[in-house]
Order: C-alpha cells, then structure tokens, then sequence
C-alpha cells in the first residue's frame, strides 16, 4: 500500500508542477491575498479574530483565511510558495482519499483508480492552480477525513469517534461551507459500502451533523448576503435557474467524460435551447431510474455526484457563472467511484488478460496527466488564461473584462480598450468594466470620453469611492472644477483615504478655495506623511498664501 500511495502521490506532484511558475490572478486573487490587508499581515491575534468574524469575499471560512495567513507567514507575497501548499494539499487530498476507500471497501486497486482519476483529472487544475481556490483544497482534505472518521465510527459506534466526526465536518465547513450535504453523503455510505443499510435510526444518528451543517449554511448566506452576492429573482428567475441547473449537471458529465474547452469562467446563457435542456432532463431522469435498480455502488457514486453539487448547482445563485470547474472538486469522486466499479464487473465477465488492462488503465490515466499539464500552462498568468477563456466560450463578458485589466497593468491600452468595450457591450450591468474603460481612456489622455464610462458604472455602484475619485479627476482634467469638486467630495465621503484628501485639495486649489485645499492636503498628510505630492501642494499652497515659514516645514 505504501509504494502505491508514493507512486500516487508522485504522478500527481508530476501532472501539477509547472503550477509552481504560476503568478497571482487578478480574479479573487487580491480579495484573499495581494490586497488583503489581514492576511498580508500574517498569522497575528488581530487576523485570527478577523478571520472568524470577517464575511470577505461573500464567504465564511475561517480556517481557508488562517491558511492563507499560515503561507504569508511561510513564503511572504512570492505566489510560488502559495501555490505549492495548493499543490501538497492536492497530493494529500488523493493520498488520503486512496486510504479511506481503501479501508471502507477493502478493494485496493479499484479504490487506487479513484485516487487516479481524483489525481489527474484536468477538471480539477482550477482547484489546485489558483492561489484563491485554497478553500476547495482544504474542505475536502476535511471531508474526506470525516469519511475516514465515519468508517471507523461505523466499525464500533462511540462517543468519541462520533465526536471524531464532528469535529472534521466542522473544520471542513470552515474551509468551505459547500460541504454542507455532507451528512447525506454518509446516509449514502450506509447504504454502500459499509452495509448499514437505511433505517430512521441512521437518519437520527446523522441530526447532530445536520445542526452543523444548517448553522455553516446560515453564516454563508449572511456573507453572500452582505456582500450582494447571492442573484437576484429577477436577474435569475427561478425557472432560469432550475433549467441552468439541469443542463449544467449533464456539462459536467461531458466534460468528465471528454476534458476540453475548460474554462474559468462559463458566462450565464440568456436562455438554454429547449433540445438541450429536454436532452439534460432525459440524461438525468434515465440514469437516476437506471442507477435505482442496478448495484449499490452505482447509486451512491450517482447520488454521491449529484447530491454535492446541490450547494452550487445555482438553485441559490452565488456569482454571475453558469458553472465552474472547481466545484466538481469533491463530487467527481462519485463517477470515478461508478467508473472503477464498474470497469471491474465488466471485465469480470469479459477474457482479458490482466497486464492488457493494466496497460490500459495506464494509458487512460497518462492521458488525463497530459492534458492535466497542458490545462495547468494556462493558468501562468491573467493574460494567458482569458485569453484562453475567450478562445473556448463565447459571449465571455468576464474574460473580456480582467483580459482587459491584464493588458492595461502592462502598458498595452488599446487592447486593453477594445476588451472593456467588448465587455460592457455583452454584460452592460457590469460597472467594474465601465470602470475600467473609464480608466485606460484617462489613462491615454481622453479624459472627456472617460466621463461617460464612469457615469454609467456610478449609475450601477453609487457607493464606489474610486469612481467618484476619477470622474472627479476627469472632470477637473476637462474644466469643469465644480463637478469635480463635487465627486471628489463623494469620494472623501466614502473612503476618507489620503489620495482622497489629496485630490479633493487639488481641486479646491483650482476653485480658488486655498484655505480649503490647505486642509485637505494636512489632512493627506497626517494620514500618510512621506506623501510627497501633498507636501509639495501644501507648499505651494502656504506660500501662495504668503506663509513661507509654515511652507519650509
């Protein structure tokens, strides 16, 4: 067993390591490391207590929080370090899924397929190549730890490995409330492999993880609450959401089963084709009627798949994605349970030869590695995947939007143009891409044409400090100094930051109003002192006001 899970553990190693010459994104990335102020500062008293209060990012997961801290704490800001724990919990995670069916179902070389397949699928390079997906990672290191914990406690009932139990899903839904099904996932292991079958007492016996899970499941919809994440009705009506939900259960299987055009973002259809959704149905509706009267395994790995998925299927829209890669992280375990099982009743019943399936398997599985590598190589950078993004999806808002983002941090704003048009053309409720329009047309010197940009994003964001800030700036560039001393007023308002107080002077100064623009720029000051601008305005300012000794300090 031991060379097995070394074996294992070194394809995966093998499969992911160009993720180690992965850079940060610029999606999510900054909510949960780059521009975190709490994880930037490491592991302190002050980030565990916001760790467990903060609703960042639309989540609850404390412990994804302090992992985050744990690696600023190990690497600092250098991404290989943060993608290297990913890495290693990604080997763990298959390790240790090896050992616990394993143990549960005492068949070593069908559960090590699973493991395989856990492993090398490209399904997963999402979880494991992008620094924010952590959270995937480290809830199903935990889940797989509450089976494991579970079979034993099934082996001989008690209170402490019932408690053993616990205690997993726990700290897995403080990875990531997703594993809030868990409980019915261990109903299912009743019924297969461990034989418990099914009986109101197992259901009872499952009500203490229930609360559990109910209360993870209440803190995520505060989060996603408060931070406006959760859809709106009338954005995704619920037959929209119920037809999405269908057709994406079977874009899961298709793309299990044939792993290509993977993206990072699916944009959410207008509307499914009615032969798509009624195919979806037909698929879903056959194969649990099928699954019902066939083996046990075949039940559970079906129900398994579809059963954890629930969280994030859209019935609860979180997000503007029709579907995701990362979110099969856990439930891919079920087909690959109905695969390896399934394989080996087949060839029971069919002459061939053991070293030929042996040979097989490992081709399979090599395959999977190959593209799992080739998959990784577009997540290096922002650039490389929306580009890919664009090139295997269509009506990609997002893409066009953060490859846009991309190309300006690099000095190529025309392009950068062209994507921040592409985007607000398909996606015109998106204000950050109005934003960012916005900001490439100041930045190449055509202030004015900025102004209408940033007036449709405040339509959509009034609350947006940077907004008003360089519509302010727009509008002082074009002459209009009351309508920027107006929005920069609105931003000091917001966010009452040096830069604010800062630009506000500036255009107070203009105005005419130096008194007022004295104050804003000691105000800039005393809240960041080497701020050299500042120091210098306030000069000028002092002495224009022929207060040369103050302007000398």
């Amino acid at each position: 067993m031991a060379w097995l899970a070394a074996l294992l553990a070194l394809a995966t190693a093998a499969a992911y390591w160009p993720v180690l010459h992965c850079g940060y994104l610029n999606l999510d990335d900054d909510l949960y490391v780059t521009a975190n102020p709490a994880v930037r500062g490491g592991l302190t008293l002050a980030g565990v207590h916001w760790a467990f209060t903060a609703t960042h990012a639309a989540l609850w997961h404390p412990l994804t929080w302090l992992s985050h801290m744990l690696d600023v704490e190990l690497w600092g800001s250098n991404p290989a370090g943060h993608h290297a724990t990913n890495l290693f919990l990604h080997v763990v995670n298959t390790v240790l899924l090896l050992l616990v069916l394993v143990r549960l179902t005492r068949a070593r070389w069908r559960s090590a397929v699973v493991a395989a397949l856990f492993a090398l699928h490209p399904l997963h390079v999402e979880s494991v190549a992008w620094v924010a997906e952590r959270k995937d990672l480290l809830s199903a290191l935990f889940a797989f730890l509450a089976i494991g914990a579970y079979g034993r406690y099934a082996e001989r009932p008690g209170p402490g490995r019932y408690a053993a139990v616990a205690l997993a899903l726990a700290l897995g839904l403080m990875a990531k409330p997703m594993l809030v099904t868990l409980p019915f996932v261990l109903l299912l292991l009743d019924v297969w492999p461990l034989g418990r079958g099914m009986s109101a007492r197992l259901v009872l016996e499952k009500v203490p993880l229930l609360v559990l899970a109910a209360g993870a499941g209440v803190m995520e919809l505060i989060a996603a609450g408060r931070s406006g994440a959760v859809g709106h009705l009338d954005r995704f009506p619920v037959a929209a959401r119920l037809a999405n939900a269908a057709v994406s259960y079977a874009r899961y299987l298709g793309k299990t089963v044939w792993p290509t055009d993977l993206a990072v973002f699916y944009p959410y259809p207008s509307a499914w084709p009615a032969w798509d959704l009624a195919g979806a149905a037909f698929l879903l509706l056959t194969t649990t009627a099928f699954a019902l009267r066939r083996r046990s395994y075949l039940l559970v790995g079906w129900l398994w798949f579809l059963v954890t998925l629930v969280p994030v299927i859209g019935i609860v829209q979180a997000g503007s994605q029709a579907m995701a890669d990362r979110f099969v992280y856990v439930p891919l375990v079920g087909p690959f349970l109905v695969v390896a099982w399934g394989a080996h009743d087949l060839l029971r019943r069919w002459p061939i030869r053991p070293p030929l399936i042996a040979a097989g398997a490992a081709a399979l599985l090599g395959a999977l590695g190959c593209l799992t590598w080739s998959q990784v190589h577009y997540w290096q950078n922002s650039v490389a995947l929306f580009t890919h993004a664009l090139e295997v999806t269509s009506d990609n808002w997002l893409a066009h939007n953060n490859l846009g983002d991309a190309l300006a941090r690099q000095g190529r704003l025309d392009e950068a143009t062209l994507h921040f048009s592409a985007s607000v053309a398909l996606e015109p409720s998106n204000p950050d891409a109005y934003y960012n329009l916005g900001v490439v047309l100041q930045r190449k010197g055509r202030a004015e044409e900025a102004i209408a940009p940033y007036r449709a994003a405040l339509l959509l964001k009034p609350e947006y400090p940077n907004l008003h800030n360089n519509l302010g700036l727009a509008l002082l560039a074009t002459g209009d100094v009351g309508g920027a001393v107006g929005e920069l007023e609105q931003g000091v308002r917001l966010r009452p930051d040096a830069v604010a107080h800062f630009n506000l002077g500036l255009a107070l100064a203009r105005g005419g109003q130096a008194d007022e623009a004295i104050a804003h720029y000691r105000e800039a000051l005393r809240s960041k002192p080497d701020f050299a601008e500042a120091a210098r305005e306030l000069a000028v300012a002092l002495a224009a006001r022929e207060k040369p000794e103050e302007a000398k300090r």
